[in-house]
């Protein structure tokens, strides 16, 4: 892609004033809570340095503490250019900081967010001077179970499928010059019928200003060819247009534009840049492309093409930086070995990853399933938390093609009465919903699992380790569907109240095979004895779920270690524990699984 820079933190939205702020910080341990109170922010107390992006807990932090310290203090130093400021805001970035994180630039407190999964920014341009400025950053965390926290443990031991806490910066922290005038975002949403991109402008400017006189231009290329060049006059701060996408060739098929699909992932550029009596004073780069998803009775489809899903789920962990990934080449190395493993698309598990790794997603073709990381305890506190931070992880990664379905709530995670609980009912039913208000397309499954309310998909999870034992329990759809038996030896589908109507069916997690090593470590349905053994059950149990006559897919557990649960089929170190080809011949083995 023409605005793709190697590290940039945001690749669908892309300046080139920015400046990567990862690296040494001063860090320092506030176990008493006492720093704000003797304004550390101007007088910084920690006595230590950290690798900043990655937590205290982690070892390439430089720290590797993996005891629990619930706030922590950052420091570092920047360079302000006071020339580019004339034109320019001066914008500081978090990709990702769990859970409260408070900012003090040059002793002056400018704001605070709550959310330790999606990005935000501050506007430090009142605050800074030309040359040295002093960052002082402040984060809270807690092992509050009402605090959406997915997979990090809320005691001082791991245990079963939780694991050790991201405490403070966890994504990367930048800054860049954002002209006065600018994009402050941007909603790309596809429509393949009319051959148009639909576009939504977020422009800051001064009311004066929205008067007609600016404008938007977008310029459409695919393969460095232009497909097209529209204007959109700015008469308020949020302007809506359609580009026009068709070529002036048929392609293929008679399609007037290039499709994206996990065979061939077709993205077109597109160039945004905000003109003022025709000279340029923003200039954005993105991408995007044209493809739709939808649900059509028992079958999801992608681009009006039947689509069966063969994903992997994926938690998104490494050993020596757990949630953080250690490099851009590890997000790719990731998605690669999935690729050669014969899938063809992964559920981020309980974690909103690195917006780099669905970058390469769009480009390498690998659907994914976004999915909210969960609080475990149900109050007025954690639907309040939970949907702020929700919708901001869907406006976020809106844009990204790869992501084809929404998971706000997984296994009755946070919800545990959704069975008979009408307010826990009503809350699952708001986040379909106001999932369903920001994005008119994407099915959206609420609950991933079990105790279904209303959601496009009704999904399954089930550990059983034999493939005989599966097809035997999900012989008859009906009996499942309708609650007349337990699957799973005691979970119900749909909650009390809901109905099954029709929706497409996925076994969504299944597997979790283990091989045998010693009382360490853990996965589903008891470990096994050596590579023949661990293939004869992996093709068994696949072999089961794709021959269900009525599922449209299933989402095998799980691509690598995790800490404790070694069920991957990898380790936690990318190493294949049997032949990536194997795997994938029985991935790709045509057996009968047309939906019907």
């Amino acid at each position: 892609m023409k605005c793709y820079i190697k590290d940039y933190p945001r690749p669908q939205f892309v300046r080139n004033q920015w400046e990567n702020l990862n690296g040494v910080w001063d860090f320092g341990f506030d176990d008493q809570n006492i720093g704000e109170k003797e304004r550390w922010y101007e007088n910084f107390k920690g006595n230590l340095q950290i690798q900043v992006p990655f937590t205290f807990e982690t070892k390439l932090s430089g720290i590797q503490d993996e005891t629990r310290h619930d706030n922590v203090w950052y420091r570092r130093t920047i360079r302000v250019d006071e020339s580019k400021l004339e034109d320019n805001n001066y914008v500081l970035h978090f990709e990702g900081s769990d859970f409260v994180t408070k900012l003090w630039v040059n002793g002056q407190f400018v704001g605070s967010h709550r959310g330790g999964y999606s990005r935000f920014s501050f506007d430090i341009t009142n605050f800074v001077k030309d040359g040295e400025n002093e960052l002082v950053v402040k984060v809270e965390d807690s092992f509050d179970m009402q605090q959406p926290r997915g997979k990090q443990r809320w005691m001082n031991e791991v245990y079963l499928c939780w694991y050790i806490p991201t405490t403070g910066i966890w994504k990367t922290v930048w800054s860049e010059y954002v002209p006065k005038i600018s994009l402050s975002s941007v909603k790309m949403t596809p429509n393949l019928e009319d051959c148009v991109l639909e576009v939504e402008y977020n422009v800051n400017a001064p009311e004066s200003r929205l008067n007609g006189e600016l404008f938007v231009e977008a310029v459409i290329s695919y393969d460095g060819k232009l497909i097209n060049k529209t204007f959109t006059a700015v008469t308020s701060s949020h302007v809506c247009a359609k580009l026009n996408v068709a070529a002036q060739i048929t392609i293929c098929y008679e399609n007037p534009v290039w499709l994206w699909t996990p065979e061939n992932p077709h993205l077109y550029d597109i160039e945004f840049r905000i003109l003022d009596k025709q000279m340029v004073i923003d200039e954005v780069g993105s991408y995007f492309a044209m493809r739709d998803i939808r649900i059509d009775g028992s079958k999801v489809l992608l681009s009006n093409a039947s689509l069966y899903q063969k994903l992997i789920l994926d938690q998104g962990y490494w050993k020596d930086s757990h949630l953080t990934p250690p490099s851009e080449e590890a997000l790719i190395e990731d998605i690669d070995k999935i690729k050669a493993l014969g899938y063809n698309g992964l559920r981020k598990h309980q974690k909103v990853e690195d917006e780099r790794f669905l970058y390469w997603c769009d480009v390498k073709g690998m659907l994914v399933w976004g999915e909210a990381p969960s609080a475990f305890q149900y109050s007025d506190y954690a639907v309040t938390e939970f949907t702020t931070e929700w919708l901001e992880i869907v406006k976020q990664n809106y844009n990204h093609p790869c992501i084809i379905t929404w998971t706000p709530v997984n296994e009755s995670w946070g919800v545990t009465e959704i069975q008979t609980k009408r307010e826990q009912q009503y809350f699952t039913e708001a986040i379909y919903y106001l999932t369903k208000s920001i994005d008119k397309m994407r099915p959206v499954i609420v609950n991933d699992g079990w105790q279904h309310t209303i959601s496009d998909i009704i999904t399954l999870h089930d550990y059983v380790a034999e493939g005989s034992i599966f097809a035997e329990r999900y012989a008859d759809k009906d009996r499942i569907v309708n609650n007349e038996i337990a699957f799973n030896e005691k979970m119900l589908a749909m909650a009390d109240g809901y109905e099954y109507i029709g929706q497409p069916i996925m076994i969504s997690e299944f597997g979790g095979i283990a091989f045998n090593n010693d009382d360490s470590g853990w996965g589903y349905g008891g470990k096994v004895e050596g590579a023949e053994a661990f293939i004869a059950r992996f093709d068994s149990i696949v072999t089961a779920v794709k021959e269900l006559t009525y599922a449209c897919g299933y989402c095998y557990t799980q691509v690598t270690d995790v800490q404790q649960e070694i069920n991957g089929l990898m380790d936690i170190d990318r190493n294949f524990k049997i032949k990536p080809e194997i795997i994938k011949e029985i991935n790709d083995r045509k057996v009968n699984c047309l939906v019907k």
